[in-house]
């Protein structure tokens, strides 16, 4: 009788047979043109019944399918690359929006190059024409200020300028100053300082103008004594410390503080704590993004929600329906603030909180 044959060191190992569209289509008896249509989500999959679709998604699961993008490129003449533009990676703002602009573009199969500008004018124009001699087929930028028409399909989070073939996802920032002044105005607050944005931010303008519009239509007053500007290009609450000494040295009485971004109403919070101020018992502060530190800052930060990762997600689905011509072209995508109420507002000096105001108040994890 035969002993079994040991396996001779150094012998490989048998290797799984590789499991491409025409594996999956014999498992399911289709056609490997319409499993790729399918798994790709091509214009040709419009035709193929949805039943099929999921049996064909549930294939791919079960044997493990893993697509060999370089192939596909060759075959379809495409990359499946996106470029992404942004003013900056690490900053808690920039980073939330790439992050849902990664999640989209994994699901659909796409990859993306990321290039940082940091407001430098001829960096940026640079890098796109890096990006596009890479085979990129379209853009998104964030935070970036385009003003000439792109040689590709592109879309530009918290972009403004009105420009042929630019999407611009924009917030409602009109309905986000009123949701801020009126929740002040409400708490009592009349003496408001106002902290505006850097001049290359691309929010900044529009944002200081929607507040100065609703502000006339509420009747709040904003002093020029009570105004003060970013400076620099810190993406910390660092940032924001230097303006909350000043409104200080400044002299002049306020209760309340409308910050240009949670960053900035972070570092000022620091500046009138240590000068023996309570927040929101002396003076309220508000922020703007709801960036994921705010809820946990000292105290949590009543803030105008800005849904990043949704705006980012939005920006990603825009560019590709774009690009595979699967939808009109929109210049405009109009997206929606939320306000968030947390501990750093309070109720004017001497003033009774009125019981709206009390009910809208939520915990921690709104």
């Amino acid at each position: 009788m035969k002993t079994p044959s040991k396996v001779k060191a150094g012998a490989r190992k048998p290797q799984p047979a590789t499991v491409t569209l025409k594996t999956i289509a014999k498992h399911l008896n289709l056609t490997p043109g319409t499993v790729s249509a399918a798994l790709n989500n091509s214009a040709a999959a419009r035709s193929i019944p949805e039943h099929t679709k999921q049996r064909i998604l549930a294939a791919a699961r079960e044997l493990n399918y893993r697509p060999n993008f370089f192939a596909r490129s060759l075959r379809l003449q495409r990359t499946y690359t996106i470029g992404v533009i942004a003013e900056e990676i690490g900053d808690a703002y920039g980073s939330m929006i790439i992050s849902g602009i990664e999640q989209h573009l994994r699901q659909n199969n796409f990859f993306f190059l990321t290039v940082i500008h940091r407001h430098d004018k001829k960096l940026l124009q640079t890098y796109a024409q890096m990006l596009q001699s890479r085979g990129v087929e379209g853009f998104i930028t964030v935070d970036t200020s385009i003003t000439e028409q792109p040689a590709l399909p592109t879309v530009a989070v918290a972009g403004h300028q009105r420009v042929t073939g630019v999407t611009n996802v924009v917030l409602d920032h009109k309905r986000a100053a009123r949701m801020a002044l009126q929740h002040l105005r409400n708490l009592g607050h009349e003496e408001i300082a106002f902290v505006k944005g850097q001049p290359f931010s691309s929010d900044s303008v529009v944002r200081w103008e929607s507040i100065v519009e609703v502000a006339e239509e509420l009747d709040v007053r904003i002093r020029p004594e009570l105004t003060v500007q970013l400076e620099g290009t810190e993406s910390t609450p660092l940032i924001g410390y230097p303006v909350g000494k000043q409104l200080l040295e400044r002299e002049r009485p306020f209760t309340a503080v409308f910050a240009y971004n949670d960053i900035s109403a972070i570092g000022a919070i620091w500046a009138f704590r240590e000068a023996g101020l309570r927040v929101p018992e002396d003076v309220s502060v508000v922020g703007f993004d709801d960036i994921p530190g705010a809820a946990f800052a000292n105290p949590a930060l009543t803030t105008v929600r800005q849904p990043l990762l949704r705006m980012g997600q939005i920006a990603a689905q825009t560019v590709i329906e774009r690009i595979e011509e699967r939808g009109s072209y929109e210049p405009e995508i109009a997206i929606e603030p939320e306000f968030v109420v947390r501990e750093s507002s309070g109720p004017a000096p001497g003033n009774h909180v009125p019981a709206t105001v009390e009910e809208e108040r939520p915990g921690i994890a709104s």
